[in-house]
């Protein structure tokens, strides 16, 4: 697994399209995320569509069409130095097929934020762009809108990536030791949701595997990682890191699940690495270098996130 493509980072003034990939955005939330941006000295600009909802799903916010567009338009606008998801919830695996990629790639690269369903465009983005991505907070999120740890690391990773080049959850050693490899992952369902699909790696072979979830009963976490295994997908895979497992069942029954799974791969595994579904969660930068220390609970990079 080779380094992907740094966009640059972003300075006062640039100007960030927030949009709406997957589940309908509440309106305050979406307003109060914007005065962060603003007390950011940014400039945000909202895709047409973000507050849209579907006529038939209400758990899609408008068609896929349309949220491909906004996406789209966003991020091939010359203007536009970021894109930001304002939420998650589902959708775009729905609208990921709709983008013209090749239109994405003579934009150029610039910095993309967002988690938990936004995985499916982390994993596209790598396979069809080469581009480092941001797995942090998104704009209309409950975690942006009202945690200073959330927000400040992600503006730290934004404007002055340089500072954190280590990244420290304090978490404890799942499976001791150290790796290095390329960083990757997301929200372990969607990392099996997208197995086979043409956006999507096959592959692990020397990454740093982040893995988080949110709502998913024990059993179900074990079917995820039961298929990504049978499926090959984390054969080669040098260190894996724990994020968040909130409403995921008592956790010492998933802290047993992910020792059964993962401790056959031989690897480093850190837990409790403080990204995901969480409170203050930190904003991990996807396709860089970076060398994982399970015991001490720190990612540090070879390079900053952004140019």
């Amino acid at each position: 697994m080779k380094e992907l493509v740094r966009p640059a980072r972003l300075a006062p003034g640039a100007r960030v399209a927030v949009v709406a990939p997957s589940g309908p955005v509440p309106e305050e939330r979406l307003q109060a995320g914007l005065d962060v941006l603003r007390a950011w000295d940014l400039d945000p600009v909202v895709a047409p569509h973000v507050l849209d909802r579907h006529g038939t799903f209400g758990y899609l916010a408008g068609t896929d069409a349309d949220r491909a567009a906004d996406l789209q338009r966003a991020w091939c606008d010359p203007a536009v130095d970021a894109v930001l998801c304002a939420r998650g919830g589902y959708g775009a695996q729905r609208m990921v097929d709709l983008l013209d990629w090749e239109a994405m790639r003579a934009a150029g690269p610039k910095v993309f934020v967002g988690f938990s369903d936004v995985t499916a465009l982390h994993e596209a983005f790598a396979v069809r762009l080469g581009l480092v991505t941001l797995h942090g907070p998104m704009a209309a999120g409950v975690d942006f809108v009202k945690n200073a740890r959330a927000q400040e690391h992600l503006k730290a990773t934004l404007f002055a990536p340089e500072t954190v080049r280590t990244i420290a959850s304090g978490g404890p050693a799942l499976v001791p030791g150290r790796a290095r490899g390329v960083t990757l992952g997301g929200c372990l369902a969607l990392l099996a949701a997208d197995l086979g699909t043409p956006h999507a790696r096959p592959s692990a072979a020397g990454g740093l595997l982040c893995l988080e979830d949110v709502g998913e009963e024990t059993y179900r976490l074990d079917r995820y990682l039961t298929q990504l295994l049978r499926a090959g997908r984390l054969d080669g895979v040098r260190g894996v890191l724990l994020g968040s497992w909130e409403e995921c069942g008592p956790y010492d029954e998933v802290r047993a699940l992910l020792a059964d799974r993962l401790g056959g791969l031989g690897v480093p595994v850190a837990e409790q690495f403080g990204f995901g579904h969480c409170a203050g969660a930190l904003t991990l930068p996807f396709g860089v270098a970076a060398e994982l220390d399970a015991d001490a609970g720190t990612l540090t990079l070879d390079r900053p996130a952004l140019r």
